[in-house]
């Protein structure tokens, strides 16, 4: 096929699209179920016609091709598990009596029953549900959910692609199950696999797929050869398949690498690349491999994952570079649009120049289509649109808001020395003790308490004016003093103000900086039903005035016990909004480093004694190739020393991570040089202690020991037995007893149960150690 053929061809199409509805219609109605005001078949209509009505919207803005298979009630990770018959023993029970029920319970768990592991989707903030696989797993094919979201699909006369995550991604996400030997390897399971989804894709056929695409984002990361021959085999076999849809094998997030040319032979029909930010090698690497001839290329060239407005222009040059390389070339994003909010134009709040910056879902969607059409008829068919996105581009890069020259006067001057704390660890360990004077195993919670229904109320009517500003902080003091006296009366012995005033982590911080755009819709889905919505950060950051000193304060001074300080750090205040993309991450990460060492420096002058920064977004950022890593982790663990380390020796510094694999990161969290880290251990069964202590971390850690993405209570038998499993690992001078993260999204009756089982754990623990006072 020649190139002009291929540009006369062109289509647009998506990789997946937000789940939630434009008000987040499945989130209510899926907790609806959960508390039993819903039932399953409302559920179910509710899911019908949000699926309906994203397919139509997206028919209607000019996609060719819709998805399927990507909406999920959950995630789409355990959707496969469940598509593959790999259900956990312990719920195996629970899938068999209800099936929506069971799902649930393998994402969530029971009292009685742990859930699945959750952990990060690659560099993404999106959670997914870890495969239990083991050497006895017997794979049985489900396609049911599969086949009835491609039927709605056909129903409404749509072409319709249905989205399956590939079988060598899937393995390679997947862990030993429960008492499987550590060393077990679930991609010995392929030759096992391979015939359900053989099934599946004859199921997809026989219900009218004509193109099914398989995902493998796991083959952009560094890989062995032997992957490498199993990701060869697993599309040999697929690929020679009798009675079949044809199939698009789509990766994304960054180059595809050494794995390009195993793709590119495999015998399937097209593929799917991502073109875009650290993926942008692709196009190199696609032409150094003889291209696709005669195969169908899907180009992500329309970022899903940022919300600034695509240089069409630049788009259309590339899309122009691949006609020659392929038989058959589509437009598309660059991943799931699942990353982005739904609608820009909805954004009321935004000052309304500022806003022709930004594409969502919908947007993005339009650029798709605009490049399609540019692509397949000449730019003078979009030419008014190519008009607009130069002078919304020249708009963003000359203005006031992306070029503070006193904020980057600022950056620019910092040295190495600022970075330091004035004294090793050793010696400051030693000044805490003294100063904090806690007992071994001390416990305390990682910030945040339960957001309730009476504290989003009293947010919602402040900003509707219904109540004025006095009314609402007296509400927030009495919340902090239900807090502070909960904790005191639990007996936990560094206390937290329970962070009633913040909305979010990372937007109540982006609220009070200058540079940052907080959204109003802009909800994109975390994990399960939890919905955050990320800033934007669009400018050169400063802080004009301090942010946390005055809640912190007041908690501190309604109790003798000492009080953390709660800070979201520079990491995660990049990797949890949407970063400009204009300038180096590291030159960003370090003016947000600034702003927030001025907000330390004066929780320390106001007395607080424990200030602790935030990083649960430090591995989720690494960069997915080992080449890009030392040069993240540089710019990562300086900015965040920039922000802790002008502190007094005594001043005892937390950090906290969590839900990660922590393994690549070891001498990084060491780099941070912070006196005490929290993560998640509950569900990872300490796995996080063991790898510290493996490498000899020598400061102090706290393993959590309740799962609080769960309504699940540990009792005090749990908790304890997790703690000598944490001592195993750590000596009891160097071990707190926490929660693995905040505990905003529970509700104050499990917290309250958890937490007194969590102090009770450790005075257990602590009675029992030698030399323990009676």
């Amino acid at each position: 096929m020649t190139s002009t053929s291929a540009a006369a061809t062109a289509r647009a199409t998506v990789h997946g699209y937000p789940r939630q509805g434009p008000n987040r219609e499945l989130k209510k109605a899926i907790e609806g179920y959960w508390k039993g005001r819903v039932d399953a078949d409302a559920l179910r209509a509710t899911a019908a016609e949000l699926r309906r009505a994203r397919w139509q919207q997206l028919a209607e803005a000019g996609v060719h091709e819709v998805p399927t298979g990507d909406f999920s009630y959950y995630d789409h990770v355990l959707d496969t598990s469940v598509m593959v018959g790999a259900i956990p023993a312990r719920h195996r029970e629970a899938v068999a009596a209800d099936q929506l029920d069971g799902y649930f319970a393998m994402a969530r768990g029971t009292q009685d029953v742990a859930p699945l592991e959750m952990t990060k989707w690659f560099d993404t903030n999106y959670h997914y549900l870890v495969p239990e696989l083991g050497p006895d797993t017997v794979f049985a094919a489900d396609s049911a959910q599969q086949v009835a979201e491609l039927t709605e699909a056909l129903g409404l006369g749509l072409a319709a692609r249905p989205v399956l995550v590939g079988p060598v991604t899937y393995l390679l996400l997947a862990k030993p199950a429960p008492g499987v030997a550590a060393g077990f390897d679930p991609l010995t399971l392929l030759d096992r696999l391979l015939p359900v989804y053989a099934e599946v894709l004859g199921d997809l056929r026989a219900a009218g797929a004509d193109w099914v695409q398989l995902d493998e984002p796991a083959l952009v990361q560094d890989r062995s050869p032997a992957v490498l021959n199993a990701a060869a085999r697993a599309y040999r076999d697929l690929g020679a398949l009798p009675d079949r849809p044809r199939l698009l094998v789509a990766s994304y997030f960054d180059r595809l690498g050494e794995a390009l040319p195993v793709l590119a032979k495999a015998p399937v029909e097209g593929l799917a690349l991502d073109f875009t930010g650290a993926a942008a090698g692709n196009l190199e690497d696609l032409a150094a491999v003889g291209g696709l001839p005669g195969k169908r290329l899907v180009a992500g060239v329309v970022d899903g994952r940022n919300v600034w407005i695509n240089p069409l222009e630049k788009s259309l040059a590339t899309l122009g570079t691949l006609l020659g390389l392929a038989g058959r070339v589509d437009v598309s994003s660059s991943c799931s649009l699942l990353h982005v909010p739904l609608d820009a134009a909805v954004e009321r709040d935004i000052d309304p120049q500022i806003a022709r910056w930004l594409a969502f879902a919908r947007q993005k969607t339009a650029e798709i289509v605009t490049l399609a059409r540019g692509l397949a008829q000449g730019t003078g068919a979009i030419a008014a649109e190519l008009a607009a996105n130069r002078a919304d581009l020249a708009s963003r890069s000359g203005s006031a808001l992306t070029h503070d020259p006193a904020v980057r006067a600022r950056a620019a001057a910092v040295t190495d020395a600022d970075g330091r704390r004035s004294q090793p660890y050793a010696e400051r360990a030693a000044a805490q003790r003294a100063h904090l004077g806690l007992p071994l195993l001390p416990t305390t919670t990682i910030g945040s308490f339960p957001q309730t229904a009476e504290l989003r109320t009293a947010r919602a009517d402040l900003r509707a004016g219904r109540i004025g500003t006095a009314g609402y902080e007296e509400r927030i003091a009495a919340e902090i003093r239900e807090v502070l006296a909960f904790q005191e009366k639990a007996g936990i012995d560094v206390l937290v103000h329970g962070e009633p005033e913040r909305n979010d982590m990372v937007q109540y911080f982006a609220e009070r900086l200058t540079g940052y755009l907080a959204t109003r819709h802009g909800w994109v889905q975390s994990y399960g039903t939890r919905y955050v919505r990320p800033p934007v950060l669009a400018g050169d950051i400063s802080r004009p005035e301090p942010m946390t000193v005055r809640w912190t304060t007041y908690a501190q001074s309604l109790t003798d016990r000492p009080v953390k300080g709660m800070l979201t750090g520079p990491v995660t205040m990049l990797a949890w909004s949407f970063v400009r993309d204009d300038q180096p991450l590291g030159e960003t990460a370090r003016q947000v480093a600034l702003a927030l060492r001025d907000e330390v420096n004066d929780l320390e002058a106001a007395g607080s004694p424990v200030i602790q920064v935030d990083e649960p977004a430090l591995r989720e950022t690494l960069p997915l190739r080992t080449a890009a890593r030392a040069e993240y982790l540089a710019w990562a663990t300086e900015a965040f020393r920039l922000t802790t380390a002008g502190v007094r020796p005594d001043t005892q510094i937390h950090t906290h991570m969590c839900y990660a694999e922590f393994g690549d990161i070891l001498q990084a969290i060491d780099d941070l040089d912070a006196d005490v880290i929290s993560l998640e251990a509950a569900r990872s069964h300490m796995q996080a202690a063991a790898e510290l202590a493996t490498v000899g971390y020598p400061r102090e850690v706290g393993p959590g020991v309740y799962d609080i993405h769960s309504p699940r209570v540990p009792d005090v038998d749990e908790a304890t037995a997790l703690l000598r499993k944490g001592l195993d690992a750590l000596p009891a001078e160097r071990l707190w007893v926490n929660p693995d993260c905040g505990l905003k999204t529970r509700g104050w009756p499990e917290v309250r149960a958890a937490l007194e089982n969590l102090v009770a754990a450790a005075r257990e623990v602590r009675e029992s150690l030698p030399g323990a006072a009676s």
